[in-house]
């Protein structure tokens, strides 16, 4: 193929699926091909990197070329001194040789990333801020959703970090008085107050019924559930309060929110105003905060551009 060289390969490791993408280049992200395969975790570690096989060798006969580097997106993260996966949901892959593996497999250089990191790079590169802010340089993207996560993205390259964590957000302490004790080992982190079952137990343990967060937003905009609205003025509080830290640290150019949390509205008005209460800048916040482009897409197309 004439632009074999330049076309960018990449395969997001998700839950319950495993997608392969190929974008035409850097500079010009065209989708030139797109599959996927279900993970199938239950049955186990080398039946996961064979359903990883079989989605490269479905890339591979589209294409018409085999490549010497693929991206690839993981629900954890990889220990950089110990070459192990931790920290990943998909837990048949916790304390496993991953990216050697795969690249003794695949006989292919390996490049990974979280989700969180992917999500950011796709959003950076070919997604709303490429879109909406091409000369930002610092975007850092948030995942609110069943979990909280983060990547940082500067001059369209991830941040990875010296032990793998960058971006890690939902990991720091925002109430260590509250909520149970989350995977990582502390209490009252991020997540575990801001992700969205997180959301739910805080509204059932005040005393309301158990309800999902689109019911709990919903019965708040109606401006007669006190117990809703008390859910949600915690969020937007805790909210600001946990991404202070970050916009203290970073002073990105850009803020991407996804996620289903992030889909709640008031997080791009009372939420930007609870952010601004707690910076290091005299109450002036003027970043972009804004919705994804990408959607589901984020993860293979930001593992595309590792």
């Amino acid at each position: 193929m004439k632009d074999a060289v330049t076309n960018l390969w990449g395969i997001d490791l998700g839950g319950t699926k495993i997608e392969g993408a190929v974008l035409k280049s850097a500079s010009s992200p065209e989708v030139l091909f797109r599959d996927r395969l279900p993970t199938e975790s239950h049955l186990g570690y080398q039946h996961l990197l064979g359903q990883i096989q079989k989605v490269l060798a479905k890339m591979e006969m589209a294409m018409g070329y085999r490549a010497s580097k693929i991206g690839i997106a993981t629900p954890g993260i990889r220990d950089p001194k110990l070459g192990t996966m931790r920290n990943c949901n998909t837990t048949c892959l916790n304390g496993m040789p991953l990216r050697d593996d795969l690249e003794k497999l695949l006989g292919m250089k390996v490049n990974m990333a979280n989700d969180a990191n992917c999500f950011a790079l796709a959003e950076a590169n070919m997604g709303i801020v490429k879109e909406k802010f091409p000369h930002a340089r610092v975007v850092f993207g948030v995942i609110m959703g069943t979990g909280v996560g983060g990547g940082v993205v500067v001059d369209g390259k991830v941040i990875n970090g010296f032990h793998g964590i960058g971006g890690e957000w939902g990991h720091n302490i925002l109430d260590a008085n509250y909520g149970e004790r989350c995977y990582c080992g502390k209490m009252g982190c991020v997540e575990k107050v801001l992700a969205g079952p997180a959301l739910e137990r805080y509204h059932q343990e005040i005393g309301g019924e158990k309800k999902t967060m689109k019911e709990i937003y919903e019965n708040y905009k109606s401006g007669n559930d006190a117990l809703a609205k008390k859910t949600i003025e915690r969020m937007i509080h805790f909210f600001g309060l946990g991404l202070s830290v970050v916009v203290n640290i970073l002073d990105p150019d850009v803020i991407v929110i996804g996620g289903g949390v992030g889909n709640i509205d008031l997080i791009y008005t009372e939420g930007r105003k609870s952010l601004q209460r707690y910076i290091f800048n005299d109450g002036v916040f003027e970043t972009p905060m804004v919705h994804p482009k990408l959607g589901d897409s984020a993860g293979v197309f930001g593992a595309a551009f590792l």
